[in-house]
């Protein structure tokens, strides 16, 4: 009895004096630092989501190039915070991996609905990686579409729209990595990695229609962003020349927080006076 009185009253003290964390005011926002965005938003697919950079076959926004807050990737956002500390917990990450440019265009109703200062575009692999690839002509209308969405809800933003890496590079740096053909064989990017050790014609044919079709689709990235406008900027990740390290172990195909740090990297703008 004597305890069920003392929880009693203890209970009461809580209800009367609310945990003082709660009556502490918000702390004030720093101010925008002028030249750099103080809100950004990232759209695209697996490598933009960072999807296997944390040891488990699921996303790691953490490590995303763009928008990453975590310690082992010198992310887009982290590079700005350094500069702009009123951009802090101003970055969203709408990647989904296994989208493709038919997918676009819902991300960017989805971050129209909070405009952002800043917006990352990568996309295309899931495109030419699985069943019949996308037309180039439909992948581009997906990518206008998309872009003209952004325009509308958010003209003053920059945009970067990143091209999409020398994909074909994974089966070139892999392709005598036993491990690697083993976990190919689970079925990442058919359309790339079926049957890896295979010189037949049809298994080159197929690997070199791949090439080709990514080729297609960064030239296509490239005029939209033009198209677009001067708000636009292109970065051209497509002669990176990766190697086994900078993928992850879980698939050997999709970067690794190196992989991501590397893209970060190359694709960071510096200024934002576009």
């Amino acid at each position: 009895m004597v305890v069920s009185l003392v929880a009693v009253a203890v209970l009461a003290l809580a209800c009367e004096f609310p945990e003082r964390e709660e009556s502490l005011p918000e702390r004030p926002r720093p101010d925008p630092v002028p030249g750099y965005p103080s809100t950004m938003v990232a759209l695209g697919d697996s490598l933009t989501a960072a999807y296997g950079s944390c040891l488990a076959p699921t996303p790691c926004p953490r490590n995303s190039w763009s928008t990453g807050d975590g310690t082992q990737v010198w992310s887009h956002y982290r590079r700005l915070l350094e500069v702009n500390p009123a951009i802090e917990d101003g970055q969203r990450n709408l990647a989904e991996p296994g989208a493709t440019a038919a997918d676009l265009s819902g991300q960017a109703r989805a971050a129209a609905k909070t405009p952002a200062e800043y917006v990352t575009v990568q996309i295309g692999a899931n495109d030419a990686c699985e069943g019949e690839m996308t037309p180039v002509a439909t992948f581009r209308e997906h990518v206008d579409e998309a872009l003209r969405t952004l325009g509308d809800a958010m003209p003053d933003a920059r945009v970067l729209v990143v091209s999409i890496p020398n994909i074909y590079r994974v089966w070139e740096v892999g392709q005598d990595n036993s491990f690697a053909v083993r976990v190919w064989r689970s079925g990442v990017c058919p359309n790339l990695l079926t049957n890896p050790t295979s010189n037949a014609k049809a298994d080159a044919d197929r690997r070199r229609a791949f090439r080709d079709r990514v080729t297609a689709y960064n030239r296509e990235l490239r005029a939209a962003c033009s198209a677009y406008g001067p708000r636009c900027r292109y970065a051209d990740v497509a002669d990176f020349a990766f190697d086994l390290t900078m993928l992850s172990a879980l698939d050997f195909f999709h970067p690794n927080a190196a992989g991501q740090e590397a893209l970060a990297e190359l694709t960071y703008p510096g200024t934002f006076d576009w």
